[in-house]
């Protein structure tokens, strides 16, 4: 009897307006936790982030539908109900939809440029659609029938305005402490963007689109306002500020492939450094003394909240991040860029691709890859990302770069191949089967660990650098290792320095700012090395590369110059204005000299003078790069002899394929390892001590199910622009 009495109750109260409202939010959430489980890759790494996630849909859902109670007439009521509810699942569906294809979301301009979007989803979008499907439909089609033969009754009752707006307001203040939850657990998940799937997790799909419409109209009125010349004092500043390449360098590897290898918040003091008597990174301590090696003593990162992002981008486009947020993940999708992949492409035939343990959408590479000109990005979704293969940000490095000789092998030479890596990412987790190097004991889990992930992380390296000598690929490359950021915040210091045996009541900003020195070494057989004392820093890397492989950057905008040229300016730029020179270092006004590191108290009227002009200096850097970046100014200038990108030529779901299949169309013209070893692999060369990999190597041969080879004329409408 009681439970008859509980369903007529819930009867009753499904046949008011505030009822359907409360079936469609339910509904709706019930289908947003389906393609968060089924469709989305949003795994939750703790207990708050698996109830942040389940709880996300239900505020903004409640908001949006909401608007149902302020309609006075009855039936016209019910109805934008119902096709309000149908247009948030088509937004929905839409972006179910796109991720199979692109592992991401769609974003305004998306929606905007439906044409481009409906090409990028293959010939048809009927093999992206699945069974389940029907699902997402099926409840509306329902509603809507019930409506019509008047199975849900309408309630004729007006409902009060005071009631609309609390329902609203309740809907507002789950939103603020879904947001408040959010942002404890992700720290500023909102200004710094790094990943979509971040913004979805947390805050859900309406969420992302809403932000992402204000973040694109923002950005749109800027560039609106542009005009191209904007550009002419970027390009004044660029005409001066050039550095004429170093004779004896020039072009000494023209011709060769380029590997760059990213160092994971991999800190320049780690070099020749010991823990415990035991060399924390010996091999890369080798390589940094090698006579074949230019090492780079005083070498600053720049990066600024975009992190790993603004580390990738200055080193590849020699433009700065931006003063808050990423530049790729706010720009981007859309901006034009001058990046070393396209140049070298239009100045020596190089076939490009990026290596990297994790999912593609992390700080919106799968889309700034293609405007930088990337052919191949192969991301988490080409390698085998078992649970006992990745720690928190992806694939271990042992694995990443064993994995890529697959790939790697296959591509046409000369290449420029970049691989990140991620080990030695904070919190610096490593389970004890992955090495016995000792742990600091401190009261602070990071400090502890970071030697040892960059322990494993150098004896990544020297298995790679032995596979790249026994394959044949050292002799004809130039190796370009770099980090890209801090490990240990300024916060961590404090622990860091019982370990460094130093005393924390003489630590100040000035130690801090010391710290900030990060590893730039490039590595090639028969080429003059030595450890260079001149100051610089990652806004200087492309010029140099770019002047070693004998290409002429004259024409091409970039803030940095050459660290080999006598020309190049050495007061580094760091993104909050500061800045360090050979002789000084200036934080927030203050002077400190770097030969003791001691304040300059009372400052002489030239040296004050002088400390002015290179503030005035990197001001002026810093915002003609913001106003480069922030109005998308290289639209307006193309330098002579180079073609700008156009990102639909790349696709790359579909890697591997494009590789075969550009060999086997080139054939006895293919200038691959794989075909210069006479069509055989040369992953049995890779020897390591992963445990993972101790019994079974087939991942080393093996590509994953979803990026094999299909039937040889199933991708030939999308091979790569190589």
């Amino acid at each position: 009897m009681l439970r008859f009495l509980k369903l007529a109750k819930i009867k009753q109260f499904l046949a008011t307006k505030l009822g359907f409202l409360t079936l469609l939010v339910f509904l709706f959430w019930i289908k947003t936790l389906f393609a968060y489980f089924t469709d989305f890759n949003l795994a939750s790494s703790n207990l708050l982030q698996t109830l942040i996630l389940i709880c996300n849909p239900f505020s903004t859902t409640l908001l949006v539908i909401g608007i149902l109670l302020y309609i006075r007439q009855p039936h016209l009521s019910y109805w934008v109900g119902l096709i309000i509810y149908g247009a948030n699942t088509a937004l929905l569906y839409f972006n179910v939809i796109y991720y199979r294809q692109f592992t991401d979301y769609m974003t305004i301009n998306t929606i905007l440029g439906y044409s481009k979007v409906s090409a990028g989803l293959s010939k048809s979008s009927l093999a992206l659609m699945s069974w389940h499907d029907a699902l997402y439909w099926l409840d509306i089609i329902i509603l809507a029938l019930l409506l019509l033969f008047k199975v849900i009754k309408i309630d004729q009752r007006r409902f009060s305005k005071r009631w609309a707006f609390s329902i609203t307001s309740i809907a507002v203040l789950l939103f603020g402490i879904n947001l408040s939850i959010s942002e404890m657990d992700r720290p500023q998940l909102l200004s710094r963007t790094f990943d979509r799937n971040y913004i979805v997790k947390y805050l859900g799909i309406d969420t992302f689109t809403v932000y992402d419409a204000v973040k694109t109209t923002q950005n749109n009125q800027v560039r609106a306002q542009a005009e191209s010349y904007d550009l002419e004092p970027v390009k004044n500043f660029i005409k001066e500020h050039y550095a004429a390449p170093n004779a004896s360098y020039e072009g000494v590897a023209k011709g060769k492939n380029v590997i760059v290898i990213h160092l994971e918040s991999f800190q320049q003091f780690l070099i020749d450094y010991k823990f415990e008597g035991q060399e924390v990174t010996p091999f890369l301590n080798s390589l940094y003394h090698d006579q074949n090696t230019l090492s780079f003593s005083n070498f600053f990162h720049q990066v600024g909240q975009g992190k790993t992002s603004d580390a990738e981008n200055m080193m590849e486009t020699s433009v700065y991040g931006l003063p808050q947020g990423s530049v790729f993940t706010t720009l981007g999708s859309d901006n034009t860029f001058q990046a070393a992949p396209s140049i070298l492409k239009q100045n020596g035939d190089y076939t490009s691709a990026v290596f990297h343990g994790n999912v593609g959408s992390f700080w919106n590479r799968n889309n700034v890859y293609k405007n930088f000109g990337y052919n191949y990005f192969f991301d988490s979704s080409y390698f085998n990302t078992s649970p006992d293969n990745v720690l928190q940000y992806g694939l271990k490095d042992k694995l990443l770069f064993g994995e890529s000789i697959k790939y790697l092998e296959q591509m046409q030479q000369p290449f420029y191949a970049k691989f990140i890596t991620v080990t030695n990412h904070f919190p610096f987790p490593l389970p004890e089967k992955d090495g016995d190097f000792p742990r600091a004991t401190t009261e602070n889990t990071a400090v502890n660990n970071y030697f040892a992930t960059a322990h494993y992380l150098d004896q990544s390296l020297e298995e790679f650098f032995d596979y790249l000598k026994s394959s044949g690929l050292y002799d004809n490359s130039m190796i370009v290792l770099y980090g890209d950021h801090y490990g240990l915040s300024n916060s961590d210091n404090k622990s860091l320095l019982s370990v460094l045996g130093r005393d924390p009541d003489t630590w100040g900003d000035y130690d801090n700012a010391q710290l900030q020195r990060v590893p730039f070494m490039i590595n090639m057989k028969g080429l003059k090395g030595g450890i260079q004392t001149q100051y610089g820093g990652e806004i200087d890397a492309l010029p140099t590369i770019l002047h070693l492989l004998g290409v002429d950057t004259t024409n091409y905008i970039q803030f940095g110059t050459d660290l080999m040229s006598s020309d190049h300016d050495q007061v580094v730029a760091f993104r909050n204005h500061n800045f360090v020179t050979p002789d000084y270092t200036v934080l927030d006004g203050t002077i400190y000299k770097n030969s003791d590191g001691t304040e300059v108290t009372m400052p002489s009227a030239k040296l004050k003078k002088q400390v002015a002009t290179w503030q005035k200096q990197v001001t002026h850097e810093l915002s003609l790069s913001d106003d480069v970046n922030e109005k998308n100014l290289l639209r307006f200038y193309t330098p002579d002899g180079f073609k700008p990108v156009d990102p639909s030529n790349f696709n790359y779901q579909s890697g591997y394929q494009q590789l075969i299949d550009i060999k086997n169309q080139l054939g006895t013209k293919s200038t691959s390892l794989f075909s210069q070893n006479g069509n055989q692999t040369t992953a049995n060369l890779f020897k390591t001590d992963a445990p993972e990999l101790a019994t079974d190597k087939s991942d080393l041969t093996e590509v994953p199910k979803s990026k094999a080879l299909k039937e040889s004329n199933s991708n030939s409408d999308s091979s790569s622009s190589n």
